[in-house]
């Protein structure tokens, strides 16, 4: 019967050690002393060591009689004497080493022909190459990978070969990153180098991918507290089960749930670092998200710092929200925009700050902290335009944005033209009191010269005015103001058939209301405007008093055809109800002709005439016009076809109607377009230009 193996212990290595210590200590004390026994006594020790010679006690000689010069000693016998040597001769010295160092002005600092190889005639050629890419196509990677490709980016042309294999050898790692970043986690890539067959000087880069199965999202695991109403984290993070784990996708993801929980009442959320364990058996990736919401929260009050333009009572009129509304990120973005449009600072910014109170619904208080950094005040701008029939027109102004503070501007303006001079003193509060609402004053003096009339006019008004601006483009807007003229004139008198001068003094109110549906203030591509304004006057001229309406609709459409043609349209109808046409002051009168009318005609020159053919204005008025807006990058291209008429009664007769048409060019910038329009009037009169070319910022309509 066979017996069971015994076990054996095998010997420890640190009692190997002291065995061994033990054996070397028996055999250098045989008689047993003991450990502490000295091995031998301490004179034998000394007696032992060899006698040191006394020279080495003695002071170094000088450096300058050392003799660097080695000498041969021949080997001196055992017991003899050594042979005394006669004493060495000083070594001699080269001359040229105490000579000065030549000027380093004319050292020559080219390396030798040799080390810059200008002369070698056996340096290797360039190699050429082409790239050959395998396995990325399938999985739609190849156009991507090219752009980035180091061999590409090389024009197939290398100093050598270990050049190429390093590129190739980058462009290996490259490929594996992109499949990696699409979900091919188990994919393998290489690199080849190798000359072409019977061509010398090229060779073949073939980068070649085995991309394997792509690994896609299993279970989706949140971490952290709950939102109110529960999962907001959940819905604004756009994975679900089954999508490829590619790795943009997931960042967005991630980023869409810092982006819209601060919309939904949540400013201080923070999304911890992810995890996804990969199965490799079932392609799986389970993705785990840590995300800590923070605290519920309302809007509370304002504070400000640094270098203020206004305090924070002003910044109160200019948010869109009340304090105890849920938090809402978008609304402090807009708040930050109406601060930049005020135009009153270099930098300012906006921040929640947490203040530990819970409004009675629970949410924390949450104020903001306005950091602003106040600007230069002072502006100086000026802009010009031309235009047939109106000639050429520059306006200048200066400006205190904040002379009143709170915006209350003030400013200077004026204008220089070959037809109209002017100056201007304004005041003006923006945001009074509401977010763009605008309070104005003006005192203006004017001259004007043209073919329908010649004036000086002095005149006072005020407006008060809800506006739509590119930051709030609002649905309705409104305007009601008042407005004082003193004005001599030359009209046309049908007594005499000639022109003479008349004093008139207006009075009047308007109120104005609109309605904008469009997709854009500066540039619309769809929607429609409406506008409505009513303008009671009374007129003193010549001890006559008279009183009458002036009244004006304009409507607009824009039909986009597709993402770069716009059909726009636009028309209008006007008319002075209850005085005669020659009891109104010529400049008051309704008018038809140039850039913001009928284009191909000259300015105000499409009317009723007087004897000698020069236009005097009428009391209605229609026009029309259709565009096709044609954009390509900042470029734009646009044919139009204008129609329109003033009329002598207060209503118009749609008859004689004159049409203009022409093409235009636009560039469009961050401010708006830049319009530059060349029409010709169809079905031309004598007298009429023959082209008419308009100048301006801004689209016609």
């Amino acid at each position: 019967m066979a017996q069971p193996a015994t076990a054996q212990r095998r010997p420890d290595p640190l009692e190997q050690a002291r065995d061994s210590q033990k054996e070397s200590a028996k055999a250098t004390d045989p008689a047993g002393q003991g450990a502490d026994a000295p091995i031998i006594p301490d004179s034998q020790f000394e007696q032992a060591l060899p006698a040191i010679d006394p020279a080495l006690n003695q002071p170094l000689a000088p450096i300058e009689s050392i003799d660097l010069m080695p000498v041969t000693q021949p080997a001196t016998p055992a017991g003899a004497q050594p042979a005394q040597q006669p004493a060495a001769a000083p070594a001699a010295v080269d001359p040229a080493l105490a000579e000065p160092l030549p000027p380093l002005a004319g050292f020559d600092v080219e390396p030798p022909a040799a080390a810059t190889g200008k002369e070698a005639s056996d340096a290797p050629p360039e190699l050429r190459y082409s790239v050959k890419v395998e396995g990325l196509e399938a999985v739609g990677l190849e156009h991507p990978f090219r752009a980035l490709s180091s061999l590409d980016k090389g024009d197939g042309k290398g100093a050598n070969g270990a050049v190429i294999s390093a590129r190739a050898r980058e462009d290996e790692g490259l490929a594996l990153r992109m499949l990696r970043a699409e979900g091919y986690y188990d994919g393998v890539v290489s690199s080849l180098v190798e000359p072409v067959q019977n061509q010398p000087g090229r060779v073949t880069a073939t980068i070649s991918a085995s991309p394997g199965s792509r690994y896609t999202l299993g279970a989706i695991v949140i971490e952290g507290p709950e939102t109110v109403p529960p999962g907001l984290v959940r819905s604004a993070l756009a994975l679900r089960t089954g999508d490829p784990i590619v790795a943009s996708a997931i960042e967005a993801a991630e980023g869409g749930v810092a982006l819209q929980l601060p919309q939904q009442g949540y400013p201080f959320v923070k999304v911890g670092e992810r995890d996804i364990e990969l199965d490799d058996a079932t392609h799986l990736g389970a993705y785990t998200l840590p995300v800590d919401p923070g605290p519920r929260s309302s809007f509370g009050t304002y504070s400000t710092t640094g270098k203020l333009a206004f305090n924070a009572a002003h910044v109160g009129v200019l948010a869109r929200f009340k304090p105890g509304e849920l938090y809402d990120d978008r609304r402090v973005n807009d708040l930050r925009e109406a601060l930049v449009a005020t135009g009153l600072f270099d930098s300012v910014a906006v921040e929640p700050r947490r203040t530990g109170q819970l409004a009675p619904d629970g949410t924390e208080v949450v104020d903001l902290l306005v950091t602003q950094n106040a600007g230069k005040p002072r502006r100086l701008a000026a802009t010009a335009g031309y235009s047939t029939g109106q000639g050429l027109r520059l306006d200048a102004s200066w400006t205190h944005r904040n002379l009143f503070g709170a915006e209350g501007s003030l400013a200077f303006s004026g204008t220089a033209g070959t037809q109209e001079q002017g100056a201007a003193a304004t005041f003006r509060r923006a945001n009074a009191g509401r977010r763009d609402k605008t309070v104005l004053l003006s005192v203006t003096a004017n001259r004007q010269n043209f073919d329908a009339y010649k004036a000086l006019t002095l005149g006072i008004n005020g407006r008060i005015s809800l506006d739509s601006t590119p930051i709030w483009q609002k649905r309705w807007t409104w305007a009601y103001g008042f407005e004082l003229l003193g004005s001599r004139e030359d009209t046309f008198q049908a007594a005499t058939g000639k022109r003479a001068y008349q004093n008139y003094g207006i009075a009047g109110i308007n109120g104005q209301v609109g309605f904008d549906s469009t997709n854009s203030l500066l540039d619309p591509t769809k929607g429609f405007r409406a506008m409505v304004r009513i303008s009671p006057e009374t007129s003193q001229t010549e001890g006559s008093n008279y009183r009458y309406i002036r009244a004006q609709m304009d409507g607009s459409t824009y039909y986009p055809v597709t993402d770069s043609l716009v059909m726009a349209g636009r028309i209008r109808v006007a008319s002075i109800a209850g005085a005669p046409r020659d009891a109104i002051a010529p400049s008051r009168r309704l008018y038809a002709g140039g850039g913001g009318s009928v284009r191909g005609f000259g300015y105000q020159q499409l009317g009723p005439r007087d004897s000698n053919n020069d236009p005097v204005g009428g009391r209605s008025l229609v026009e029309g016009a259709i565009e096709a807006r044609y954009r390509f990058g900042n470029f734009g291209i646009v044919p139009f076809f204008d129609v329109g008429q003033a009329y002598a009664s207060t209503q118009p007769k749609f008859t004689d109607l004159r049409y203009g048409a022409g093409i235009g060019a636009r560039y469009y910038t961050n401010f708006g377009p830049v319009r530059f329009d060349v029409a010709t009037p169809l079905g031309r009169r004598k007298g009429e230009s023959k082209v008419a070319i308009y100048i301006s910022i801004g689209q016609a309509f």
